[in-house]
């Protein structure tokens, strides 16, 4: 059975929420085959990790890899709650992902437009809402524990 766009990222989305759950920055991933497989899911865990690079497109592209034995993700679609950086655009390309959607632009550091584009094909805007809804909720949040004193942690 093949899956349209929505699907996947509504999976993506669900990666999302279990990053904010964690209290990460929510944002979530899926790779799926050209036929429509889910191969790879995946959200933030940087503050987990302690470490910077742990975005959820570079655990998705990782965890795909190792699914199929092989770096190479051709034919490949990246589905992400939030437009690319430009550490996950450089191992989208090297990956050889095919396609990448993703919901909201991240105005701050997303590079997908600069980096990616006229390389791959690129989609935007699906699921926009509820990836921004989601983003900005939980920054609030965090204004909003800071401003009342509250530990970021708790």
């Amino acid at each position: 059975m093949q899956y349209g766009d929505n699907y996947f990222m509504n999976l993506a989305l669900e990666e999302a929420e279990k990053a904010a759950e964690a209290d990460e920055v929510p944002v979530g991933a899926v790779i799926a085959s050209g036929e429509g497989e889910i191969i790879s899911t995946a959200f933030n865990t940087v503050e987990k990790d302690g470490s910077c690079i742990m975005h959820a497109e570079i655990k998705a592209i990782l965890a795909a890899q190792k699914k199929l034995e092989n770096w190479r993700l051709d034919g490949c679609a990246l589905y992400v709650t939030l437009e690319p950086c430009i550490m996950c655009c450089g191992a989208i390309l090297l990956s050889r992902i095919s396609k990448v959607i993703y919901g909201t632009i991240d105005p701050k550091g997303g590079s997908s437009g600069s980096i990616l584009e006229g390389k791959i094909e690129i989609v935007h805007g699906i699921m926009e809402e509820k990836s921004s809804i989601l983003l900005k909720s939980f920054f609030k949040s965090k204004r909003e524990n800071i401003r009342y004193g509250k530990n970021m942690t708790d």
